[in-house]
């Protein structure tokens, strides 16, 4: 399904008009149409099949490098994403960390990158963002154990409200083997270093 982009710049003429502004004045005639265009961007995803790009897999035993068989996790640090938070339409940004503890079947990294952007871009809340990736890798995925952390920054805490532009959120999802805190603890590690760098 895709956006109505005509019905976005209908509706937000209206929004215009309901907060008092005239719509056909120079600065704003063109606000529906970028409306538009930007609503197409933020919610591509809205019926796009996250577990799409994990269709493509290449065996570890018979592929390209059959004497690097992984002996521990696949880690893919620092996924930039965004979304819009579902509750006040404002965007919430941050990076995204997923590790996999693969099997037989491995993919593409950028497949990984592919399932982040097609869950981020329709309307969210970031745990079940993070859910959901965990559930599409772990679900679509030779796997023994799937982690998801996300570390965003909320137009709703950092724009309204108690108005905290350094707050940041930290969820986790976890599935298999990593359902156990011990079992993950060397990878928060790692993607805590990662972060150090970062503001």
């Amino acid at each position: 399904m895709s956006v109505d982009r005509a019905r976005v710049e209908r509706l937000t003429r209206e929004l215009l008009e309901a907060i008092g502004e005239d719509p056909d004045r120079p600065g704003l005639k063109q606000t529906p149409t970028r409306m538009g265009d930007l609503y197409a961007e933020f919610f591509a995803g809205v019926g796009e099949d996250p577990a799409a790009p994990l269709a493509h897999t290449i065996s570890v035993a018979r592929g390209p490098a059959p004497d690097t068989l992984p002996s521990g996790a696949v880690l893919l640090r620092d996924i930039r994403f965004r979304s819009v938070c579902e509750h006040h339409l404002l965007p919430f940004a941050g990076r995204a960390h997923i590790a996999y503890l693969p099997g037989e079947q491995v993919v593409g990294l950028g497949a990984l990158v592919r399932v982040v952007e097609i869950l981020a871009t329709r309307p969210q809340v970031q745990e079940r963002l993070g859910e959901q990736i965990a559930d599409t890798v772990a679900d679509h995925l030779d796997t023994r154990g799937v982690l998801v952390v996300l570390d965003a920054s909320h137009g709703c805490v950092t724009m309204r409200g108690g108005r905290q532009p350094e707050a940041s959120t930290l969820t986790v999802a976890a599935r298999g083997e990593y359902v156990d805190p011990i079992a993950r603890a060397e990878l928060i590690t790692l993607i805590g270093a990662s972060n150090a760098g970062h503001p």
